[in-house]
């Protein structure tokens, strides 16, 4: 269960990205809400799937959903680049991310 936990702070953690891009500079009242709901909820999820899964492993996998997930929603919204290397390494960090689960000693 705290797996699934961790993924959902992961996917709060994009959340907060986006909305903190989107809230343009803060200006923006409605994505600065999200923000920082968004924020609170994925720190208090990472607490809570750390009090039982070890707290490195849970922080590298909370940080690489975020890198991932962000990446993506840059590609996908803010059109920014999808080269080659970008995606490559997009790649090996979804590897890195599925080997810490996998490899995970609880």
């Amino acid at each position: 269960m705290n797996w699934i936990i961790l993924i959902i702070a992961g996917l709060f953690e994009v959340g907060f990205t986006t909305c903190l891009k989107l809230s343009n500079n803060f200006s923006n009242i409605k994505w600065s809400a999200a923000f920082f709901v968004c924020i609170t909820l994925s720190f208090v999820l990472l607490n809570k799937a750390t009090q039982t899964l070890p707290m490195g492993t849970a922080y590298a996998v909370w940080t690489g959903i975020g890198a991932v997930g962000t990446v993506i929603i840059g590609i996908a919204y803010f059109n920014e680049p999808a080269t080659f290397w970008r995606i490559f390494f997009i790649c090996t960090l979804i590897g890195s991310i599925a080997g810490l689960k996998f490899f995970a000693s609880h």
